[in-house]
């Protein structure tokens, strides 16, 4: 899955006044992006510096802060409610935050507990929420939030130019300097660093350094220092398990975003098995419907060429062509033809229907008195009977495939039941 980090400028800081006061600068978000794109988050594809609507695509979208931009606070995590976690952490955190705990936004170490130590960060929310939406209006979605360097063990120091690097020397390098107690930026000039920095260093501690910066660290440090150009500090950055998008600025997929992002996701080229498993489902479905739709045709015809056969044997006078047209309705035809000229009547003719009648009749019941026969449908005179004598003249038709209906008149009016209908 490809991964793009881009680095988010740093917040802009109070600025003194003549009158010794100091004021907070605008919100402004960063205008363009120095940023890293990785295939795979580990090897570095491209790197550069653009506006946020010309950033390259990836699969996932990760924003680095700078390391002055995130302050680092040991608490104990309250035992609150998802819901309401913030608020408890306002109210530890209310009395070490510099500005108004209302404006700032924390986010909690990935796997902490509730009731035992863990690290909490704290960065500006109002700067924060402006970057993501400038972001977001470039169609540029932030996957996760992470910061550049985090309290980690062993520890490990990172030196990079300022924007007084064209003093030289130590004057324009500072030092992060991150471990268990910790995240320290430090300028080399002074002696606080010296005095932060324990000499020597515990074992394991890692040195780097951007290009610009490496000659005046190792003269600091009187070794040689592992030189990291920005881009590789970013992917390094995004492969943290820390997220900085917590509480109200979690990403919220829905509606259209969340299609787009499903999408993405699937068009990316992790999901490529995936797709040549459904392509390949598909067609093999499709040749599969297509076998059995002609071996259902081919059985369809076979059943259609036996009627065939069966009315061209009993109906030899009969052309072929008439035959193939309509064998049901040659075959009713000429079995009527037989039966009249055999002098039988058919099964809705009144004989057979009145006979039908006659045995079902109750025997607690007056003979009919009248009765009317129109096209297969017996109409006979039913007054004064009751359910029981309806119900059982019904039953005794019924096995003989006959149905009987009672209309608002009181008549019963007998057909042949529908062949659904048959016991």
């Amino acid at each position: 899955m490809s991964v793009l980090a881009i680095q988010l400028d740093p917040r802009p800081r109070l600025r003194s006044r003549s009158d010794g006061a100091a004021t907070p600068e605008p919100v402004t978000v960063s205008q363009e992006y120095t940023y890293a794109l990785s295939p795979d988050g580990i090897a570095l594809e491209a790197q550069g510096r653009c506006a946020a609507s010309l950033l390259p695509k990836a699969d996932s979208v990760v924003a680095v802060l700078g390391d002055a931009d995130v302050s680092w606070h040991r608490v104990t995590l309250p035992k609150a409610p998802a819901s309401r976690l913030r608020a408890a952490l306002i109210g530890v955190l209310e009395e070490a935050v510099l500005e108004e705990p209302e404006l700032t936004h924390f986010a909690v170490a990935p796997d902490a507990g509730a009731g035992e130590p863990t690290w909490v960060a704290a960065m500006d929310r109002v700067w924060l929420r402006a970057e993501l939406a400038a972001l977001e209006q470039a169609d540029v979605f932030v996957e996760r939030i992470v910061p550049s360097a985090w309290p980690d063990d062993p520890p490990s120091g990172h030196f990079a130019e300022t924007d007084a690097a064209g003093q030289g020397g130590e004057h324009g390098v500072t030092l992060t300097w991150s471990h268990a107690g910790g995240v320290a930026c430090l300028r080399l000039h002074g002696g606080l660093a010296r005095a932060v920095v324990p000499r020597p260093a515990p074992p394991g501690t890692r040195w780097s350094a951007t290009p610009g910066a490496a000659a005046a660290a190792e003269q600091w440090l009187g070794t040689t220092v592992n030189v990291m150009p920005p881009a590789q500090r970013l992917l390094q950055a995004s492969r943290t398990l820390w997220n900085l998008r917590q509480f109200d600025l979690a990403r919220r997929t829905r509606g259209r975003r969340a299609v787009r992002d499903a999408v993405r996701r699937f068009l990316s080229p992790a999901w490529r098995p995936v797709r040549w498993g459904l392509a390949a489902l598909v067609a093999v479905n499709v040749v599969g419907l297509n076998l059995w739709a002609w071996h259902q045709r081919s059985v369809v015809q076979a059943r259609r060429d036996a009627v065939l056969d069966v009315v061209k044997a009993a109906f030899p006078k009969v052309s072929e062509n008439e035959i193939r047209r309509a064998p049901l309705l040659v075959m009713q035809r000429e079995a009527d033809a037989m039966r009249l000229a055999a002098g039988r009547p058919a099964q809705n003719d009144f004989e057979p229907m009145l006979q039908a009648v006659a045995l079902a009749w109750p025997a607690d019941q007056p003979p009919v008195e009248n009765l009317r026969y129109e096209n297969g449908r017996l109409v006979v005179a039913a007054t004064g009977w009751g359910p029981p004598q309806i119900e059982q003249f019904r039953s005794r038709l019924r096995p003989a495939g006959w149905q009987a209906e009672r209309g608002n008149d009181g008549r019963l009016t007998v057909s042949r039941a529908p062949a659904g209908a048959l016991p």
